[in-house]
């Protein structure tokens, strides 16, 4: 225990720093402050580590970025160690990992499985947490630092019946840990988001009949997924260091170049050129072929007919094709699935999509599913319904800061937080990729290390000035709530009804939850602030 973080003798403390989960961010947010010598009490309410990957085990659950930098990058043995065996890794590989860095890094023993945290309390007059668990347990503690992450509070869809429908129901989220056998199954997937588009082909292969339940189309993008060459790896091994500073300096946390010029800078001829260049390359490569994507419509719609055109070379049903191809939001304006045999799928005969925005489901009766114009008959139901995203796994805590001030009700018109790491009114409570940080938008290994690195660096400032208590001013949280406006407010993703607004859960404040200002001039305006003895945080 370190007698800087007491006190006074009187004052029970059991450990220095309480972290909420144990996925990517909790994993390492333990490894580095137990190495910096601060004692750490973890909580993840699953059985072992993994976060969203331990959760979502769904068939064909992936990453939609290149396994050779979604991973860590703290340990330059780790990362020569560890090869992958695909460009894009798929959960169960993703998940042995994280296990395999437990192991390694003998994190588990710091982590009380199975045990959620239900409510954490500020003491202003000891400057301590209490954090009370799920099992019964209180632990008192310097500092909390969440790492329970931006997607993993689930989204239950309101449909008639549900409850009671006599068939099997599946949660992508929550996925059987002993998996699913859908052969000769007739089942329905209401969603078309990230985990939708991506348990759709698997089970299509296996069911006797599927029924895609589809309110909004998606733009789904392929990410030519194969095996990892020896070569390949053997490369980004050799150069893991260059691909750490690419990612830690580029807009999305990746080593790629950024985009240079606007897509009317450039010939007609020579604009087709350059999207055939960059759809080859696959998956959010794609997003990087011309400046003007994201910030200018006429731009974006030429860069979504290649994916129309896609989409009706593919799919073989005109009418389908259409139903496929979204119409109400820009692309990739709503996080934009990765997957290569989604558009195939709908050419089985097995398989229906049935539009639910135009005849949306009435309900549910033993095992059929009324839509407003039909039913069907299910043996399985699967709901790839989302998350209560970016803000969902905080305000399912019972957080109360100063002066009893609940994080619900500091929160009730929109995410207050300055840089996404701490808020005013909750001192000594750290978020990793909290809200209004650039979080989704980033490749999260990488972000998740800046955080993590960020509020290591902090503690021991604190530590070495034997102070107890951070957090943020107002006045620089005011400044930075309107600065992640500004920084949203020219670019297209306002023209969608997306979960980065909150619009898919009923009655959330609509706020543009992520920093749009790119990932390197984020962690810029983060190094600047430590350096200035963390300007904008009150220190005392």
């Amino acid at each position: 225990m370190n007698k800087a973080l007491q006190p006074h003798a009187a004052a029970r403390i059991d450990c220095d720093v309480v972290v909420i989960g144990a996925g990517f961010a909790g994993l390492y947010a333990a490894h580095k402050l137990t190495g910096l010598g601060f004692s750490v009490v973890g909580f993840e309410r699953g059985e072992d580590v993994g976060g969203v990957w331990y959760w979502n085990r769904y068939p064909g659950a992936r990453c939609d970025c290149e396994s050779y930098y979604y991973s860590y990058s703290f340990s330059d043995d780790l990362q020569k160690d560890w090869s992958w065996s695909l460009r894009y890794s798929e959960q169960p590989e993703i998940l042995r990992y994280l296990s395999h860095v437990a192991d390694r890094f003998d994190l588990r023993r710091h982590f009380r499985f199975g045990t959620s945290v239900e409510g954490a309390a500020f003491d202003a007059a000891t400057a301590l947490w209490t954090v009370r668990d799920s099992r019964g347990g209180v632990v008192t503690a310097r500092f909390v630092v969440s790492a329970a992450g931006c997607l993993s509070a689930i989204q239950r869809p309101d449909i008639p019946g549900l409850d009671a429908f006599e068939g099997e129901i599946y949660y992508t989220a929550a996925w059987p840990h002993a998996g699913v056998d859908f052969t000769g199954k007739r089942v329905g997937v209401i969603g078309t988001g990230a985990s939708g588009v991506q348990v759709i082909s698997r089970i299509a292969a296996k069911a006797k009949h599927l029924a895609v339940f589809q309110r909004t189309a998606n733009w789904v993008i392929p990410v030519w997924n194969a095996p990892t060459s020896a070569e390949f790896d053997a490369w980004s091994k050799a150069h893991h260091e260059e691909i750490r500073a690419r990612c830690l300096n580029s807009h999305g946390a990746v080593p790629f170049d950024p985009p240079k010029v606007s897509v009317f800078e450039v010939s007609p001829e020579e604009r087709q050129v350059i999207f055939e260049q960059y759809w080859t390359r696959g998956g959010t490569q794609f997003f990087g072929a011309f400046t003007d994507l994201f910030s200018n419509i006429e731009a974006n719609e030429a860069a979504a007919d290649v994916v129309r055109a896609y989409i009706r070379k593919v799919v073989k049903d005109p009418k389908t094709a259409e139903m496929l191809i979204p119409t109400d939001h820009p692309l990739g304006t709503k996080r934009p699935p990765m997957d290569d045999d989604y558009y195939a799928t709908f050419n089985r005969e097995n398989v229906d999509l049935v539009d639910i925005r135009g005849a949306p489901i009435n309900g549910i009766e033993g095992r059929t599913l009324r839509t407003a114009v039909g039913a069907y008959e299910l043996d399985a139901l699967v709901l790839a319904t989302g998350f209560d995203a970016i803000t969902g796994a905080l305000m399912a805590i019972d957080i109360r800061g100063r002066d009893d001030l609940s994080l619900r009700e500091a929160w009730a018109k929109g995410a207050r937080s300055y840089l996404g790491l701490g808020m005013a009114d909750f001192p000594n409570l750290f978020t990793i990729t909290g809200p209004l940080s650039p979080s989704v938008l980033a490749n999260m290994p990488t972000a998740v290390e800046q955080h993590v690195d960020w509020i290591a660096g902090c503690l021991v400032y604190m530590r070495d000035h034997s102070l107890t208590r951070i957090e943020a001013a107002a006045d620089a949280q005011d400044d930075w709530v309107v600065h992640v406006a500004q920084a949203a407010q020219g670019s297209l993703y306002h023209r969608a009804n997306s979960w980065y607004l909150g619009s898919n859960i009923p009655g959330k404040p609509r706020q543009f939850g992520v920093y749009l200002g790119g990932f390197g001039t984020y962690k810029k305006r983060c190094d600047t602030v430590a350096r200035a003895n963390y300007e904008g945080f009150v220190l005392a």
